[in-house]
Protein backbone atom coordinates (compact mmCIF):
# COMPACT_ATOMS: atom_id res chain seq x y z
CA UNK A 1 0.00 0.00 0.00
CA UNK A 2 1.66 3.27 -1.25
CA UNK A 3 2.33 5.45 1.63
CA UNK A 4 0.17 8.77 2.15
CA UNK A 5 2.72 11.01 3.56
CA UNK A 6 4.53 13.87 2.09
CA UNK A 7 7.99 14.50 2.31
CA UNK A 8 8.77 18.36 3.64
CA UNK A 9 9.32 19.54 -0.10
CA UNK A 10 6.28 18.20 -1.01
CA UNK A 11 4.42 20.22 1.83
CA UNK A 12 6.26 23.18 1.20
CA UNK A 13 4.56 24.15 -2.12
CA UNK A 14 1.63 22.37 -4.18
CA UNK A 15 0.76 23.62 -7.04
CA UNK A 16 -2.91 23.34 -7.87
CA UNK A 17 -4.84 24.26 -11.55
CA UNK A 18 -7.71 27.28 -11.53
CA UNK A 19 -10.30 26.46 -12.59
CA UNK A 20 -9.74 29.77 -15.17
CA UNK A 21 -7.94 27.88 -17.50
CA UNK A 22 -3.93 29.85 -18.21
CA UNK A 23 -3.66 31.30 -15.44
CA UNK A 24 -1.38 29.56 -12.99
CA UNK A 25 -1.74 31.05 -9.13
CA UNK A 26 1.36 29.79 -6.50
CA UNK A 27 0.08 29.41 -3.10
CA UNK A 28 1.86 29.31 0.14
CA UNK A 29 1.49 26.63 2.43
CA UNK A 30 4.92 26.78 4.52
CA UNK A 31 7.83 29.04 4.99
CA UNK A 32 9.85 30.35 2.57
CA UNK A 33 13.97 29.89 1.99
CA UNK A 34 15.36 32.90 3.77
CA UNK A 35 18.40 32.80 2.05
CA UNK A 36 17.34 33.28 -1.01
CA UNK A 37 15.81 36.66 -0.62
CA UNK A 38 19.11 38.84 -0.29
CA UNK A 39 20.14 37.96 -3.65
CA UNK A 40 16.52 38.53 -5.16
CA UNK A 41 16.26 41.78 -3.78
CA UNK A 42 19.72 42.87 -4.91
CA UNK A 43 18.27 41.65 -8.66
CA UNK A 44 15.44 43.99 -8.07
CA UNK A 45 18.04 47.34 -6.33
CA UNK A 46 20.01 46.60 -9.71
CA UNK A 47 17.30 46.72 -12.24
CA UNK A 48 16.38 49.53 -10.79
CA UNK A 49 19.32 51.45 -10.26
CA UNK A 50 20.66 50.97 -14.03
CA UNK A 51 17.08 52.87 -15.10
CA UNK A 52 17.50 56.13 -12.82
CA UNK A 53 21.30 56.11 -13.81
CA UNK A 54 20.20 56.30 -17.44
CA UNK A 55 17.67 58.90 -16.66
CA UNK A 56 19.40 60.92 -15.05
CA UNK A 57 22.33 61.15 -17.73
CA UNK A 58 19.72 61.80 -20.07
CA UNK A 59 18.48 64.82 -18.07
CA UNK A 60 21.41 66.46 -17.46
CA UNK A 61 22.14 66.42 -21.05
CA UNK A 62 19.10 68.34 -21.63
CA UNK A 63 19.79 70.63 -18.57
CA UNK A 64 22.39 73.94 -18.31
CA UNK A 65 21.97 76.82 -16.31
CA UNK A 66 21.19 79.87 -18.06
CA UNK A 67 21.94 83.33 -16.10
CA UNK A 68 20.45 86.84 -16.22
CA UNK A 69 22.79 89.33 -16.97
CA UNK A 70 22.70 93.16 -17.49
CA UNK A 71 24.76 94.82 -20.42
CA UNK A 72 26.35 97.92 -21.63
CA UNK A 73 26.79 98.57 -24.87
CA UNK A 74 29.91 100.15 -25.74
CA UNK A 75 30.64 103.62 -27.01
CA UNK A 76 33.90 106.13 -28.14
CA UNK A 77 34.11 108.89 -25.72
CA UNK A 78 36.27 111.20 -24.47
CA UNK A 79 37.74 111.05 -20.86
CA UNK A 80 39.64 113.52 -19.06
CA UNK A 81 42.34 112.20 -16.83
CA UNK A 82 42.84 113.92 -13.36
CA UNK A 83 45.30 114.36 -11.05
CA UNK A 84 43.51 114.12 -7.26
CA UNK A 85 45.11 115.50 -4.26
CA UNK A 86 44.28 117.14 -1.07
CA UNK A 87 44.92 120.83 -0.35
CA UNK A 88 44.57 123.82 2.10
CA UNK A 89 42.48 127.15 1.51
CA UNK A 90 44.24 130.12 2.10
CA UNK A 91 43.64 133.94 1.91
CA UNK A 92 44.84 135.14 -1.26
CA UNK A 93 46.70 137.67 0.33
CA UNK A 94 47.01 138.08 4.59
CA UNK A 95 48.88 141.02 5.76
CA UNK A 96 49.83 142.51 9.32
CA UNK A 97 49.88 145.98 9.55
CA UNK A 98 52.26 147.47 11.76
CA UNK A 99 52.74 151.04 13.06
CA UNK A 100 55.39 153.28 11.02
CA UNK A 101 55.65 156.15 13.30
CA UNK A 102 55.69 156.28 17.26
CA UNK A 103 52.99 157.62 19.43
CA UNK A 104 49.52 156.71 21.26
CA UNK A 105 46.64 155.14 19.30
CA UNK A 106 43.97 158.05 19.61
CA UNK A 107 41.26 156.58 17.92
CA UNK A 108 40.24 152.95 16.62
CA UNK A 109 37.83 153.53 13.24
CA UNK A 110 37.00 150.34 11.93
CA UNK A 111 36.26 147.46 14.46
CA UNK A 112 37.61 143.95 13.59
CA UNK A 113 35.69 142.16 11.07
CA UNK A 114 34.82 144.74 8.95
CA UNK A 115 35.55 144.21 5.31
CA UNK A 116 37.56 147.61 4.34
CA UNK A 117 38.87 149.00 0.89
CA UNK A 118 42.34 149.15 0.12
CA UNK A 119 43.26 153.22 1.77
CA UNK A 120 40.87 153.39 4.47
CA UNK A 121 41.72 154.61 7.37
CA UNK A 122 41.73 152.12 10.35
CA UNK A 123 43.70 153.85 13.29
CA UNK A 124 44.67 157.05 14.12
CA UNK A 125 47.94 158.03 16.34
CA UNK A 126 48.61 161.06 18.43
CA UNK A 127 50.49 163.53 16.10
CA UNK A 128 50.59 166.95 18.38
CA UNK A 129 54.29 167.19 17.54
CA UNK A 130 54.73 166.25 13.83
CA UNK A 131 52.09 168.81 13.26
CA UNK A 132 53.87 171.28 14.70
CA UNK A 133 57.14 170.22 12.96
CA UNK A 134 55.44 170.29 9.61
CA UNK A 135 53.93 173.76 10.75
CA UNK A 136 57.82 175.17 11.32
CA UNK A 137 59.18 173.18 8.10
CA UNK A 138 56.41 175.25 6.20
CA UNK A 139 57.56 178.04 7.39
CA UNK A 140 61.38 177.37 6.71
CA UNK A 141 59.92 176.57 3.34
CA UNK A 142 58.30 179.74 2.51
CA UNK A 143 61.51 182.21 3.14
CA UNK A 144 63.39 179.82 1.69
CA UNK A 145 61.26 180.27 -1.59
CA UNK A 146 61.06 183.80 -1.31
CA UNK A 147 64.89 183.89 -0.93
CA UNK A 148 65.83 182.48 -4.37
CA UNK A 149 63.02 183.92 -5.91
CA UNK A 150 64.77 187.37 -5.19
CA UNK A 151 67.85 185.96 -5.24
CA UNK A 152 67.42 184.64 -9.27
CA UNK A 153 66.14 187.96 -10.02
CA UNK A 154 69.15 189.69 -9.02
CA UNK A 155 71.35 187.22 -10.61
CA UNK A 156 69.48 186.60 -13.89
CA UNK A 157 68.07 189.85 -14.52
CA UNK A 158 69.90 192.51 -13.17
CA UNK A 159 73.50 190.75 -12.67
CA UNK A 160 73.78 191.51 -9.31
CA UNK A 161 75.66 189.31 -6.83
CA UNK A 162 77.52 186.75 -6.76
CA UNK A 163 76.91 183.43 -8.30
CA UNK A 164 77.47 181.25 -5.13
CA UNK A 165 75.09 183.56 -3.29
CA UNK A 166 73.17 182.39 -6.14
CA UNK A 167 73.56 178.94 -5.74
CA UNK A 168 73.56 178.85 -2.05
CA UNK A 169 69.85 180.50 -2.15
CA UNK A 170 68.78 177.74 -4.65
CA UNK A 171 69.97 174.80 -2.41
CA UNK A 172 68.48 176.28 0.61
CA UNK A 173 65.00 176.55 -0.58
CA UNK A 174 65.23 173.09 -2.10
CA UNK A 175 66.52 171.64 1.72
CA UNK A 176 63.44 173.26 3.19
CA UNK A 177 61.22 171.87 0.25
CA UNK A 178 62.06 167.87 1.23
CA UNK A 179 62.15 168.81 5.08
CA UNK A 180 58.43 169.64 4.42
CA UNK A 181 57.86 167.04 2.66
CA UNK A 182 59.57 163.91 4.86
CA UNK A 183 57.80 165.75 7.96
CA UNK A 184 54.72 166.04 5.88
CA UNK A 185 55.02 161.90 5.37
CA UNK A 186 55.89 160.96 9.00
CA UNK A 187 52.42 163.26 9.92
CA UNK A 188 50.32 161.31 7.06
CA UNK A 189 51.81 157.76 8.52
CA UNK A 190 49.74 158.26 11.96
CA UNK A 191 46.78 157.44 10.04
CA UNK A 192 47.16 153.74 9.88
CA UNK A 193 45.30 152.62 6.49
CA UNK A 194 44.62 149.25 4.66
CA UNK A 195 46.95 148.21 2.42
CA UNK A 196 44.65 145.89 0.31
CA UNK A 197 41.03 145.10 0.23
CA UNK A 198 39.61 142.67 2.71
CA UNK A 199 38.71 142.09 6.42
CA UNK A 200 40.20 143.24 9.32
CA UNK A 201 40.56 139.81 11.40
CA UNK A 202 42.20 141.04 13.69
CA UNK A 203 43.15 143.92 16.10
CA UNK A 204 45.96 144.12 18.39
CA UNK A 205 45.84 147.88 19.65
CA UNK A 206 43.31 149.50 22.08
CA UNK A 207 43.02 153.56 22.46
CA UNK A 208 45.81 154.58 24.46
CA UNK A 209 47.98 152.00 23.48
CA UNK A 210 51.51 153.47 22.82
CA UNK A 211 53.33 152.01 19.78
CA UNK A 212 56.43 152.51 18.32
CA UNK A 213 57.88 151.64 15.11
CA UNK A 214 57.44 148.36 13.78
CA UNK A 215 54.44 147.31 16.29
CA UNK A 216 51.70 145.16 15.10
CA UNK A 217 48.65 146.85 15.41
CA UNK A 218 45.88 144.56 13.04
CA UNK A 219 45.87 141.88 10.51
CA UNK A 220 43.93 141.91 7.53
CA UNK A 221 43.02 138.93 5.17
CA UNK A 222 41.42 138.79 1.44
CA UNK A 223 39.81 135.73 0.46
CA UNK A 224 37.68 136.82 -2.45
CA UNK A 225 39.52 135.52 -4.31
CA UNK A 226 40.87 132.74 -2.55
CA UNK A 227 43.41 130.40 -3.37
CA UNK A 228 43.87 126.47 -2.15
CA UNK A 229 47.43 125.39 -1.56
CA UNK A 230 48.37 121.47 -2.15
CA UNK A 231 51.05 119.14 -2.66
CA UNK A 232 51.62 117.18 -6.14
CA UNK A 233 53.43 114.55 -6.51
CA UNK A 234 56.50 114.42 -8.17
CA UNK A 235 56.00 112.27 -10.79
CA UNK A 236 53.74 114.27 -12.15
CA UNK A 237 55.87 117.15 -12.49
CA UNK A 238 55.58 117.20 -16.58
CA UNK A 239 52.34 116.99 -16.26
CA UNK A 240 51.14 120.49 -14.22
CA UNK A 241 51.31 124.04 -15.71
CA UNK A 242 50.32 127.18 -15.07
CA UNK A 243 46.60 127.74 -16.36
CA UNK A 244 45.59 124.61 -16.45
CA UNK A 245 41.83 123.40 -15.02
CA UNK A 246 41.06 122.42 -12.18
CA UNK A 247 38.30 121.58 -9.60
CA UNK A 248 37.96 122.36 -6.18
CA UNK A 249 35.41 121.03 -3.87
CA UNK A 250 34.91 120.96 0.58
CA UNK A 251 33.31 118.56 2.59
CA UNK A 252 32.42 120.69 4.97
CA UNK A 253 30.70 122.91 2.60
CA UNK A 254 28.64 120.18 0.90
CA UNK A 255 28.79 118.40 -2.28
CA UNK A 256 29.51 121.81 -4.55
CA UNK A 257 32.48 121.57 -7.15
CA UNK A 258 34.26 125.15 -7.80
CA UNK A 259 36.07 125.99 -11.03
CA UNK A 260 39.61 127.29 -11.26
CA UNK A 261 42.62 127.65 -12.62
CA UNK A 262 46.57 126.73 -11.50
CA UNK A 263 48.05 130.06 -10.38
CA UNK A 264 50.94 128.77 -9.37
CA UNK A 265 53.55 125.67 -9.71
CA UNK A 266 56.52 125.21 -7.50
CA UNK A 267 59.94 124.95 -8.43
CA UNK A 268 61.15 122.69 -6.35
CA UNK A 269 60.28 119.11 -4.50
CA UNK A 270 60.06 119.39 -1.12
CA UNK A 271 62.64 115.95 0.04
CA UNK A 272 60.44 115.22 3.56
CA UNK A 273 57.25 114.15 1.28
CA UNK A 274 58.50 114.90 -2.23
CA UNK A 275 55.83 116.97 -3.57
CA UNK A 276 55.84 120.51 -5.60
CA UNK A 277 53.64 122.97 -4.23
CA UNK A 278 50.82 124.31 -7.05
CA UNK A 279 48.27 126.85 -6.07
CA UNK A 280 44.53 127.20 -7.18
CA UNK A 281 43.21 130.58 -7.86
CA UNK A 282 38.94 131.11 -7.83
CA UNK A 283 36.08 133.35 -6.85
CA UNK A 284 34.89 133.27 -3.09
CA UNK A 285 32.25 136.30 -3.46
CA UNK A 286 30.30 134.69 -0.59
CA UNK A 287 33.38 134.39 1.73
CA UNK A 288 31.79 130.78 2.97
CA UNK A 289 35.38 129.54 2.23
CA UNK A 290 37.32 130.29 5.40
CA UNK A 291 41.02 129.58 5.39
CA UNK A 292 42.75 126.63 6.51
CA UNK A 293 39.47 124.50 5.05
CA UNK A 294 40.41 121.23 4.10
CA UNK A 295 39.61 120.75 -0.07
CA UNK A 296 40.10 118.19 -2.71
CA UNK A 297 41.86 119.30 -5.45
CA UNK A 298 41.63 118.03 -9.22
CA UNK A 299 44.04 118.63 -11.64
CA UNK A 300 43.51 118.02 -15.62
CA UNK A 301 46.70 115.97 -16.22
CA UNK A 302 44.81 114.74 -20.36
CA UNK A 303 42.54 114.57 -22.22
CA UNK A 304 41.93 111.46 -24.55
CA UNK A 305 39.70 111.40 -26.97
CA UNK A 306 37.43 108.34 -28.67
CA UNK A 307 38.37 105.95 -25.89
CA UNK A 308 36.53 103.12 -24.72
CA UNK A 309 35.37 103.97 -21.21
CA UNK A 310 34.15 101.39 -18.82
CA UNK A 311 32.57 101.15 -14.70
CA UNK A 312 35.58 99.59 -12.96
CA UNK A 313 32.67 97.35 -11.21
CA UNK A 314 32.15 95.40 -14.83
CA UNK A 315 36.14 94.31 -14.71
CA UNK A 316 36.73 90.81 -12.92
CA UNK A 317 40.11 90.32 -11.11
CA UNK A 318 42.19 87.42 -11.67
CA UNK A 319 45.39 86.20 -10.77
CA UNK A 320 47.52 87.89 -14.18
CA UNK A 321 45.09 90.99 -14.15
CA UNK A 322 41.93 91.66 -14.93
CA UNK A 323 39.46 90.48 -17.49
CA UNK A 324 35.40 91.50 -18.64
CA UNK A 325 32.88 89.51 -19.52
CA UNK A 326 30.58 89.82 -22.96
CA UNK A 327 27.23 88.66 -24.75
CA UNK A 328 28.59 86.63 -28.00
CA UNK A 329 26.62 84.75 -29.94
CA UNK A 330 26.89 81.31 -30.69
CA UNK A 331 24.57 78.78 -32.15
CA UNK A 332 21.64 81.29 -32.00
CA UNK A 333 22.11 81.47 -28.62
CA UNK A 334 23.84 84.36 -26.01
CA UNK A 335 26.70 83.27 -24.17
CA UNK A 336 29.31 84.64 -21.31
CA UNK A 337 33.03 85.36 -23.17
CA UNK A 338 35.89 86.50 -21.62
CA UNK A 339 38.04 89.14 -22.81
CA UNK A 340 41.88 89.69 -20.81
CA UNK A 341 42.18 93.92 -20.60
CA UNK A 342 44.73 95.64 -20.83
CA UNK A 343 43.57 99.03 -18.43
CA UNK A 344 44.71 102.96 -19.15
CA UNK A 345 43.74 105.71 -16.84
CA UNK A 346 40.86 105.62 -14.17
CA UNK A 347 39.22 108.11 -12.71
CA UNK A 348 36.13 108.44 -10.65
CA UNK A 349 35.15 104.58 -10.81
CA UNK A 350 35.26 104.91 -14.64
CA UNK A 351 38.84 103.09 -16.59
CA UNK A 352 40.02 103.85 -20.27
CA UNK A 353 40.45 100.25 -21.71
CA UNK A 354 43.21 99.91 -23.86
CA UNK A 355 43.15 96.38 -25.55
CA UNK A 356 40.25 94.11 -24.87
CA UNK A 357 37.36 95.59 -25.94
CA UNK A 358 35.68 97.51 -29.21
CA UNK A 359 32.91 99.63 -29.72
CA UNK A 360 29.80 97.80 -30.12
CA UNK A 361 30.79 95.40 -27.32
CA UNK A 362 28.01 94.47 -25.13
CA UNK A 363 29.88 94.60 -21.62
CA UNK A 364 28.10 92.65 -18.93
CA UNK A 365 28.00 94.95 -15.65
CA UNK A 366 25.41 93.01 -13.73
CA UNK A 367 26.12 89.28 -13.10
CA UNK A 368 29.25 89.58 -14.62
CA UNK A 369 30.78 87.26 -11.12
CA UNK A 370 28.41 84.52 -11.48
CA UNK A 371 29.29 83.62 -14.75
CA UNK A 372 31.85 81.84 -16.42
CA UNK A 373 33.49 81.52 -19.96
CA UNK A 374 30.88 79.86 -22.63
CA UNK A 375 27.99 80.23 -19.93
CA UNK A 376 24.47 80.41 -21.39
CA UNK A 377 23.01 83.83 -20.63
CA UNK A 378 19.92 86.03 -20.69
CA UNK A 379 19.90 89.63 -21.38
CA UNK A 380 17.72 91.07 -19.15
CA UNK A 381 18.57 94.89 -19.53
CA UNK A 382 20.35 96.75 -22.27
CA UNK A 383 22.22 100.15 -21.08
CA UNK A 384 23.05 102.66 -23.87
CA UNK A 385 25.75 104.51 -22.19
CA UNK A 386 27.62 104.61 -19.29
CA UNK A 387 27.12 106.62 -16.22
CA UNK A 388 28.44 109.59 -15.47
CA UNK A 389 31.02 110.13 -12.82
CA UNK A 390 30.01 111.30 -9.05
CA UNK A 391 30.29 114.83 -8.18
CA UNK A 392 28.91 116.29 -12.07
CA UNK A 393 30.51 117.26 -15.09
CA UNK A 394 33.87 118.57 -14.30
Amino acid sequence: MPSTRMNQGERGMKMSRDPDPGRVVAQSRGRPDASRWPLVLALLLGVGGCGDDAEAGAAAEEFQRVINVEVLSLEREDFEEQIRLTGTAQANQDVTLSAEEGGVIREILVEKGTVVEEGQALFRIDSGILEAQVAEAEARAGLARETWDRRRQLFEVDGVGSELTYLEARYQADQAEASLASLAERLDRTVIRAPITGILESREVEVGTMVSTGTPVARIVQIDPVKVVGGVPERFAADVSVGARATVSFDVLGSGHLQGQVQYVGATVNPRNRTFQTEVLFPNPNRVIKPEMIARVEINRRNLEDVVVVPQEALVRVEDGFVAFVAATANGEDIAEVRPLVLGPSQRNRVVIEEGLEPGDRLIVVGQGQVANGDRIQVVRTRESAPAPEGGDH
